[in-house]
């Protein structure tokens, strides 16, 4: 059970949507809501407020008479509820809905405290809204897909429950849930925020750290296979550089090759002083794929590190408008909707998958160059060269798998469009920015997985499986049960699928 209090970590956040631990609402949330609902309340009775009794965004000249406050909240929610597209995945959309939860717990929005505990419900009975991956631009926040949450949560719209795609409110009949209570801003204060791009953004870490420790194991693999020397990820060389990610990324070669007997130490066959061959016939140094591996997974390592402290940093800020300071008994009016934070992270994240994934497909490459390395038949064809075709089939998906990437990886950021009767001049498209990294970080699952298959006939063909480290046999023996060795063709869509789906849930 997760209390949301006074500060949600990144590392609690996923335990709820990953590990689905329970969310609970401490009394000092409850205290904090209850006194920002009451002071906005008594505040806002004598002054212009925007979103209580103004209309909207460049409609915010036009005064909202009392008698029809109310569903002018109801009319927003309800107009705004114009998503497009592929619905979110339930991780994301679950992910939106904890996000938004913890920023209206701040205090800091005025909400009925109705809302906070049906937030709760739909995380703790995994009830979660269709949201649409097309339609916010990022800078009122996530206008558009956190209506869609917020139409759920009065009691319309639809939900995925159990699998299904059902309406709200058949959902709501069956677990016995009732519709928030509309009463100042509800609306306003639902979807004016950064919620659903942070909530993408965590659900993207996530799976971005896992890419991460796949690709240094891939990585340390093939340098197994070749027997590589150990001096390009040496502490010694890799701490003349400054860089922490690259050294963390060496260092972390260097535990899981600790038990390989595969590995060399230059010192014992280049440094011996009995070579005296006029062409060397064994590589002096290996290509940049095997070689270059801190230096590349480095930068990667420390922007999965960075986008995830920014991202903890902006679900646990308050960031609609206005901003309601009860402390001060005052409501500032701003733009902490504004999503450029979340959008140029996202930007960062997708650059340095897509780098991780083009690593990959050069490693595969690699392995099935017979002229580059000089140990593996063509394509790690296994069966008869000519009749039978090993990898060949499945290096054309990943070559355009990481052509896909390469073109999603341009940035999100600089991509301003004004729009709102130009209201919104410029904004931050940071939704558009998180959902293209998640399927940058898709696309990356899929090339790794074929590169790992490629590397298990590899270790095959050169009979190595004894000889390899602890860390690349329990990988290896996990790929072999779900596609054992093959020297025949087969159909590999259904294997690809397979050790895809095992590398995203391992």
């Amino acid at each position: 059970m997760n209390t949301i209090n006074e500060y949600l970590s990144l590392a609690e956040f996923e335990a709820i949507i990953f590990g689905k631990n329970k969310v609970s609402i401490s009394d000092v949330v409850l205290n904090r809501v209850n006194e920002s609902f009451n002071f906005l309340k008594e505040f806002s009775g004598n002054k212009v407020i925007y979103g209580v009794n103004t209309g909207f965004g460049p409609m915010a000249q036009y005064r909202i008479k009392e008698s029809d406050q109310i569903q002018l909240q109801y009319n927003l929610i309800r107009s705004h509820s114009s998503g497009t597209g592929k619905p979110l995945n339930p991780e994301c959309a679950k992910a939106a809905i904890l996000a938004r939860l913890n920023t209206l717990s701040l205090g800091n929005s005025g909400v009925h405290p109705s809302v906070i505990h049906l937030m709760a419900e739909l995380i703790n009975r995994d009830i979660t809204p269709l949201i649409f991956e097309h339609g916010g631009v990022g800078a009122s926040g996530d206008l558009v897909q956190l209506s869609h949450l917020a139409l759920v949560l009065i009691g319309e719209g639809e939900v995925f429950y159990k699998g299904d795609r059902r309406p709200t409110s058949e959902v709501f009949e069956i677990e016995g849930l009732k519709p928030i209570q509309v009463e100042i801003r509800e609306g306003l204060a639902l979807i004016n925020g950064t919620s659903v791009m942070t909530g993408i953004g965590v659900v993207n870490v996530h799976y971005a750290q896992k890419l991460l420790d796949w690709s240094l194991k891939a990585s340390c693999a093939i340098n197994e296979l070749v027997q590589a020397y150990d001096d390009h990820f040496s502490a010694e060389l890799n701490q003349t550089k400054r860089h922490k990610g690259q050294q963390e990324v060496a260092e972390r070669m260097r535990k899981n090759l600790s038990d390989s007997t595969l590995i060399r130490k230059r010192e014992d066959h280049l440094y011996s002083g009995e070579n005296t061959e006029e062409i060397f016939k064994e590589k002096v140094q290996e290509y940049y794929s095997l070689r270059c591996v801190p230096q590349i997974l480095g930068p990667v390592l420390e922007t999965i590190n960075n986008v995830a402290s920014i991202l903890e940093d902006e679900f646990n800020s308050a960031n609609d408008n206005p901003i309601i300071d009860v402390k001060n008994q005052h409501v500032y009016h701003g733009g902490n909707f504004h999503g450029d934070y979340i959008s140029l992270e996202m930007d960062k994240l997708k650059i340095v998958i897509t780098k991780l994934t083009m690593l990959a497909e050069r490693q595969l490459n690699y392995l099935l160059n017979s002229k580059i390395n000089e140990l593996l038949p063509p394509f790690v064809n296994l069966g008869t060269l000519g009749f039978n075709f090993g990898m060949q089939g499945v290096q054309f998906v990943a070559t355009s798998t990481t052509a896909e990437s390469q073109t999603l990886s341009n940035p999100m950021y600089v991509h301003s469009i004004p729009n709102n009767n130009d209201n919104q001049d410029i904004v931050s498209m940071g939704t558009n920015a998180a959902v293209m990294t998640a399927k940058v970080i898709e696309n990356s699952f899929e090339v790794l997985a074929i590169e790992l298959i490629t590397i298990a006939q590899a270790i095959d063909y050169l009979e190595q499986k004894d000889k390899i480290s602890s860390v690349t046999k329990k990988w290896y023996d996990d790929i072999r049960n779900i596609i054992p060795t093959f020297k025949e063709d087969q159909v590999m869509y259904p294997f690809v699928q397979k050790v895809k789906d095992y590398l995203i849930n391992s």
